[in-house]
């Protein structure tokens, strides 16, 4: 299968990766977790990040986050070098990580104080006042269509609404990127399959790049404009990039006859499971 073209976008380099290696210290000595990792992610793009368990997903995501810093390389955004977390890049990971204790607006609430609430001094804005952070918080929660639970706790909810939260909370903070660990790998098929579906208008209507780990091939091949395969571990470095040239928006039950899903799904399965086969005493 020839691999078509990528997407036109305003800017093709919006975030740049630049020979990164990570390397990490164990008890056993040294651990290269990846290796030459060169990408470039365009602004509006949506990435799908996979491979085999233990290919380094989570760390080019962390990187990418500023949650960790590589051991050689370099990593821009937005013509940024990515020394640290900021609040441009929003991360979402598998565990929602809610404070039990507050309720679904309280907890989307918190991130927009902490980014809204205080000003920027290095753009010049103001801090915003209560009326505008509680505006900005109602909003999120509807964009994932939570409104009617906002007083609940995450107790009272269920754990496809819990992760519509952490998105939320995401979203809230208005960033340039968003990054997500596997939103959905802890979720049933049915709610998945829902949530996927929603992120998809989300996405399209935010115009937001994304960058999300997956082992789900048909994920993948669904939300993706470009999808990274991985290598295995140790020493993972990128196998192949795969432009996903299907129209927008994306209709799951179309698509699923759609001969040009079926061959990027056959694709994505040829590299992960006979060219990059991963054995039971490997895993």
């Amino acid at each position: 299968m020839s691999t078509p073209s990528i997407p036109a976008h305003a800017n093709p380099k919006y975030i740049e990766i630049q020979g990164v290696e990570q390397t990490f210290r164990t008890a056993k000595g040294s651990f290269p977790a990846l290796r030459d990792i060169d990408l470039t992610i365009a602004k509006g793009e949506f990435v799908a990040l996979i491979g085999h368990s233990g290919c380094g997903k989570s760390t080019l995501l962390n990187l990418i986050a500023g949650l960790t810093e590589p051991t050689r390389g370099t990593l821009i955004c937005a013509n940024r070098e990515i020394k640290g977390p900021g609040p441009e890049r929003a991360v979402v990971f598998q565990n929602h990580s809610l404070l039990p204790w507050l309720t679904c607006f309280e907890n989307v609430y918190l991130a927009v104080e902490r980014v809204f609430g205080a000003g920027d001094k290095s753009t010049g804005a103001a801090a915003e006042n209560k009326a505008q952070l509680k505006a900005r918080t109602d909003a999120a929660l509807a964009l994932v269509g939570l409104t009617a639970a906002a007083q609940k706790r995450p107790g009272e909810i269920s754990g496809g609404m819990k992760q519509r939260v952490g998105i939320a909370r995401a979203l809230s903070m208005e960033p340039k990127v968003l990054l997500m660990d596997e939103p959905f790998g802890a979720l049933d098929a049915l709610t998945r399959a829902k949530l996927q579906d929603e992120l998809l208008a989300i996405v399209q209507k935010t115009q937001s790049t994304v960058v999300m780990v997956t082992h789900d091939v048909d994920e993948a091949v669904l939300l993706s404009d470009k999808i990274v395969m991985l290598t295995n571990g140790p020493g993972a470095t990128i196998g192949e990039v795969l432009a996903v040239d299907l129209p927008h928006p994306r209709n799951r039950v179309q698509l699923a006859d759609d001969p040009r899903y079926l061959q990027y799904r056959k694709a994505v399965i040829d590299f992960l499971y006979t060219r990059h086969a991963r054995s039971e005493v490997a895993a």
